[in-house]
């Protein structure tokens, strides 16, 4: 304000209407900072007498107004603090005005802040120059301020933070830049503000004390010290400088907080890397024991030194597998797992081949050709699973070279020792036992299947749904299983039938139909009671010759209706045959048979939302998945080894995998199976499969991925039974999460490092599925006041001890008040739901930083 408008604002209220029993006005003007002293000598205002107030005669003054003059309008101008309890005219001050000229006392009088702390708002006056940044400071409403709370709040402010909080304002800062010069909130503090109140606050709650302050050498104390939180001072001597002396847990819990952060963790990611490459972690690394770090998770490169550990230790042949396996799985709840995930992914893999491998070291055993089904089915076929799961992996970072070298341990596991010796000693068994009568006692034949399977729902009046999926092998059909076992109402039964052979999807795809009678033509066409079984229109025609109220229809036709078409489709229809090729579509193409195990994982997902779609749009309950065939494939090119010759013969077809022809022969390296006990035979046809996985040599690519043959990845066929349950229907089970529990008794902590107990309290299995949470110390508001910690709850361990789990958590190192409640919140990281809130006490006496 200048002189002007002060005398009219004085003018003003002296004017004004007196209040009830007021008999005239008194204005105290305080004038703080003597602003307006050489003014006053000209000020002048109608009817109102002008006094000076000082320590010197404020007696005067009280007998003055109230003795000598109690009638007279006054203005007394004065730079004391009127509301000391010592002032003479306090009583005056109670019933009379105080006007306020200068700006720092406007602030305070408009704030609510005690002039005590005036100092403290003069000090950064220029910040309260802009009403914008007033507006922001004022919507803190801060019920009682000190010179922190003020500092704070501006800083939060200049900021944009939503409430007052230094790890916020902290945070903010280095998101911006490390750059020290262009920095924005570090300038915008050198303008409004007080740079060195902000090292200030950095240097208390985070323990970085130096001379020269930068951002970035900020940054690295804070990564270095939340490091050392998990890693033994003693291994880090070289960047010693860079832990914290005091305040460590509240640079942890600072890291923490920021890595977990649903966006802002991406910034931090960088910067990490940018530490990494300072301090030289790399090299840091190399003399620290790996259980030393297995817990560390603030820079990138120790989940890189995980995995070049334990894939060192594969190519060492050393034999720690549940080790690798637990380490593994332990580095899923870190925070840069996802940025590795594929790499390990195609690790765990290698591991569990290994250990397939070592538990049959001595050799996989020869047996009757009932054993090796039986055993494929139980055991075998899970090295299947583990080999396309690692290529799954290996695609995602194919150019990675750690994963190159896996890929040759894997090559070596799986096709020269597994499916080398599993193929031999399978030929082996069907030469002797199945070549004149191709079955098996006791395993349902697949041309069997709708007579066994199908007939007898359709006789009861029920209806039937029939999935056929072109080349899903037997461990594909597991997998979904599983799958649809743990995510859905129903209820799923896994059986192996023993496929036709040649495996092919003509004679696969006619076998599974209604019928009485299939049979080769003298051109290789399957033909289903005479006739032609090839494409969907044909199938369709068998399928409604025997059940009238029959459809058949490709998988994409019935994705591609909404929920309305599919009903309007499927009405009165009692057999349903629907067509999926995902897999076969793919590999069966020289050009794209590399993508084989991508099109099995989106097959995957296919069939599980056409299970879904039957359930949930039709209202199904009787679902069949099954196959045609299954397949053959390996990555590595094949050797020319792997390829035999073709023998003279007259033959009706060729392929890779078999030869059709009337002769019948010993033919060198090849199995002669007579097909009279798969089809009719009317033209008396041998198939000739080559022994194990070898390939007939042919013109042309498209050599990795075959069926057609005899091995036991080509004719173990799936049989998924799926049965629909409704909630409250018998039988029907809903599906659950597992829970994780606080186990400890404690309810008092008492130290600022703590451990906590967790318990997953079932095991994960059928209609039991996962739970991961993230588990926390809150205050009563939600402030979240420790490091977060994940437990991902997939174990399926029968023994409890094995589900058990040990967490540590580090509090910040604030103020608690032991009269106060603080909860371990426990939240469920899919839902956000909080699934336990345990109250807790703390009381921690003197913080310390002794046992970080």
């Amino acid at each position: 304000m200048n002189m002007g408008q002060i005398e009219s604002a004085l003018q003003d209220i002296f004017t004004g209407p007196l209040k009830d029993g007021e008999q005239r006005k008194i204005v105290f003007w305080v004038d703080k900072d003597e602003e307006f002293i050489e003014e006053m000598g000209q000020l002048a205002i109608d009817g109102v007498k002008v006094q000076t107030l000082s320590n010197r005669n404020q007696f005067y003054m009280k007998h003055l107004l109230e003795e000598e003059d109690p009638n007279s309008s006054y203005l007394i101008y004065t730079n004391l603090e009127l509301g000391v309890e010592d002032n003479w005219l306090a009583d005056t001050v109670l019933y009379s005005k105080t006007f306020f000229a200068d700006r720092v006392s406007l602030i305070l009088s408009e704030l609510h802040i005690d002039p005590s702390l005036r100092a403290v708002v003069k000090k950064h006056e220029r910040f309260f120059n802009n009403k914008e940044r007033f507006r922001k400071f004022q919507a803190f409403d801060i019920e009682s301020f000190t010179e922190e709370t003020i500092e704070l709040a501006i800083m939060s402010v200049l900021c944009n933070v939503k409430i007052p909080d230094f790890e916020a304002v902290l945070k903010t800062v280095l998101m911006d830049t490390l750059d020290d010069n262009d920095n924005k909130y570090l300038s915008l503090m050198e303008k409004f503000f007080d740079v060195d109140v902000f090292w200030m606050y950095v240097a208390n709650h985070y323990g970085y004390e130096r001379e020269t302050k930068a951002l970035k050498t900020l940054f690295i104390h804070l990564t270095v010290t939340a490091f050392n939180h998990s890693v033994s001072e003693d291994y880090l001597m070289s960047i010693q400088d860079f832990i914290a002396g005091r305040n460590k847990a509240n640079a942890l819990v600072f890291i923490d907080h920021w890595m977990h952060h649903k966006t802002d963790y991406t910034v931090f990611d960088e910067y990490a890397k940018m530490v990494e490459r300072e301090i030289q972690l790399p090299s840091i690394l190399q003399s620290v024991p790996i259980d030393e770090f297995r817990q560390a998770d603030t820079f990138p490169y120790i989940d890189k030194a995980i995995i070049i550990h334990i894939a060192n230790s594969l190519m060492d042949t050393l034999e720690d597998y549940v080790e690798y396996t637990k380490l593994i799985k332990l580095r899923r709840a870190k925070h840069y797992y996802e940025e590795y995930a594929s790499v390990y992914g195609a690790l765990y893999y290698t591991v569990k081949m290994h250990e397939f491998y070592k538990e049959y070291n001595q050799g996989i055993p020869q047996g009757r050709a009932i054993d090796l089904f039986e055993a494929y089915c139980k055991e075998y076929h899970v090295m299947d699973t583990y080999y396309r799961k690692f290529y799954v992996s290996y695609d995602e970072e194919s150019n990675h070279e750690l994963l190159k070298k896996l890929k040759e341990l894997v090559e070596h596991l799986y096709t020269n020792w597994f499916i080398g010796e599993l193929s031999s000693h399978w030929s082996q068994a069907v030469k002797e036992e199945m070549t004149k009568d191709w079955s098996l006692p006791g395993v349902k034949n697949q041309q069997s299947f709708y007579s066994s399977i199908v007939a007898p729902h359709i006789r009861k009046g029920e209806r039937v749904f029939v999935i056929i999926s072109d080349a899903m092998r037997y461990e594909v059909g597991v997998e979904l299983a599983d799958r649809l076992n743990s995510e859905t109402m129903g209820v799923c039964d896994m059986q192996a039938m023993l496929g036709v052979v040649p495996s092919v999807t003509k004679l696969g795809m006619a076998s599974l139909l209604p019928h009485r009678g299939l049979d080769f033509d003298e051109n290789g066409r399957v033909l289903v009671d005479g006739k032609d079984s090839a494409g969907l229109e044909n199938r369709k025609k068998i399928i409604e010759f025997f059940v009238e109220d029959g459809i058949a229809i490709h998988f994409q036709d019935m994705l591609a209706m909404n929920k309305a078409g599919r009903r309007e489709t499927f009405k009165g229809k009692k057999l349903v045959y629907i067509y999926h090729d995902t897999i076969d579509a793919m590999g069966d193409k020289a050009s794209t048979e590399i993508y084989t195990f991508d099109a099995v994982e989106t097959a995957l997902n296919q069939l599980y939302d056409l299970v879904k779609i039957i359930r949930d749009d039709l209202s199904g309950t009787n679902v069949y998945i099954t196959a045609d065939h299954g397949f053959l494939y390996q990555r590595d090119a094949l050797e020319e080894s792997h390829k035999i010759g073709n023998e003279a013969m007259d033959t009706i077809e060729v392929k890779r995998r078999y030869m059709l022809s009337k002769e019948k022969r010993d033919v060198s390296g090849q199995l002669a199976i007579d097909l009279t006990s798969i089809v009719q035979n009317e033209y008396d046809l041998t198939a000739y499969v080559p022994n194990g996985t070898i390939r007939n040599r042919m013109q042309g690519t498209g050599v990795n991925f075959v069926h057609g043959g005899a091995s036991l990845q080509e004719i173990v066929v799936p049989l998924v039974a799926f049965k629909n349950k409704r909630a409250g229907q018998r039988g029907s089970q809903a599906i659950q999460k597992v829970d994780i529990r606080l186990t400890s008794t404690t309810r008092k902590i008492t130290n600022s490092i703590f451990n906590l107990d967790f318990f997953q309290t079932e095991r994960v299995e059928d209609k039991m599925i996962p739970r991961t949470v993230v588990i926390y110390m809150a205050d009563a508001e939600g402030n979240v006041l420790s490091n977060e910690e994940t437990i991902i709850g997939d174990r399926s361990f029968d023994n409890p001890a094995e589900r058990t789990f040990k967490l540590q958590f580090v509090l910040k190192s604030i103020s608690y008040d032991r009269n106060k409640t603080y909860y371990l919140v426990v939240k469920d990281t899919e839902t956000g739901v909080v699934t336990e809130k345990v109250p807790f006490s703390i009381n921690l006496g003197i913080v310390s930083d002794f046992d970080f």
